[in-house]
């Protein structure tokens, strides 16, 4: 046999290996980290897309809730674990507000994890306890004005969008108000409707039982439109603050160095999943909206949102504690 016979074969076998690889994977169970604990939208989030991963792989998705440090000790984990496709990470915008926000990092965003998916988008909201008489957006601010670090805010921790949320109001409105950090949007929700912080930004999925019940008042969507499940509450322009929002997005991720095989898999699951029929509405059903994207078209995105919130937090001077 000739030598170029010989390669044309090993050329065809490693073509042929190639997609056997991809179809073994996966071939156990995949661990999805959320960075926040139980309660909060990146649990709603995650559980769903997990268990319909589940159906769809016919391997368990198991749900890793590591909260701490703003969400960035679950990514630290996922950067940190063995890049073979069985550890996965739902994260929001913390990965691009890090590293303005924090003098030092224990991991890279855009060197140590590699990107597969956006996956949706959630509308923040401004609520507020009852027991607070600002029944509006402008209420809320004279009040503040009127009573400098008398009032307080919740956050899910130091450098989310829940917190930088609320520090951006500070700025745009010339107000003062106290940071009230919890280990999650959960969390600091519990604390809002326990009379602990005053006011909250947080994502409009957990609050629409809220609402419901009377336990908590919502004074703005901080939106360019208002939230499908709330047509009732304005957005923060129509309540007389402009350039004031904050919407949430989220992405799935896994260590760098993960095979692009196993990228392009995980990637072809999620878009999937998030264009089923039965996802789409038990997404909608709490106001989240699904999005699709390619592995480079996160990336891209995540190299964007970091230099554009890296302006929000110059701006706004939050810096973590």
């Amino acid at each position: 046999m000739g030598a170029r016979a010989i390669i044309s074969i090993l050329i065809l076998l490693g073509a042929m290996v190639g997609p056997l690889g991809a179809q073994s994977y996966p071939s156990k169970q995949i661990r999805l980290i959320l960075p926040f604990p139980p309660g909060g939208p990146t649990d709603i989030l995650g559980r769903a897309i997990g268990q319909k991963l589940s159906e769809q792989i016919g391997h368990p998705v198991v749900i890793d809730n590591r909260p701490g440090a703003g969400g960035n000790l679950g990514v630290e984990v996922a950067s940190k674990s063995p890049p073979d496709g069985y550890t996965i990470v739902l994260s929001s915008p913390l990965i691009a507000i890090s590293p303005s926000l924090y003098a030092k990092l224990n991991y890279d965003p855009i060197r140590d994890l590699a990107p597969i998916s956006l996956v949706a988008t959630i509308q923040n909201l401004m609520i507020v306890h009852p027991s607070v008489p600002a029944k509006t957006l402008k209420e809320f601010i004279q009040l503040a004005r009127s009573n400098p670090n008398k009032l307080n805010f919740g956050s899910g921790g130091v450098g989310t969008t829940t917190h930088l949320a609320s520090e951006l109001l500070k700025s745009l409105a010339n107000i003062k108000m106290v940071h009230v950090p919890f280990k999650g949007t959960g969390q600091a929700m519990v604390g809002l409707m326990g009379g602990q912080v005053d006011m909250l930004v947080i994502a409009v999925p957990p609050t629409i039982p809220q609402i419901q019940a009377g336990k908590i008042r919502p004074l703005a969507v901080l939106s360019d439109r208002r939230a499908s499940a709330l047509p009732n509450v304005p957005t923060a322009k129509e309540a007389g603050v402009d350039n004031y929002e904050v919407p949430i997005w989220y992405g799935i991720l896994a260590p760098a160095g993960t095979p692009a095989g196993i990228v392009a898999t995980l990637n072809q699951e999620l878009t999937k999943a998030l264009t089923s029929a039965d996802l789409r509405k038990r997404l909608a059903a709490v106001d989240v909206e699904p999005l699709t994207s390619t592995p480079e078209q996160f990336a891209s995105f995540i190299k964007s949102e970091t230099v554009r919130y890296a302006a929000v937090v110059k701006a706004s001077g939050a810096k973590a504690d």
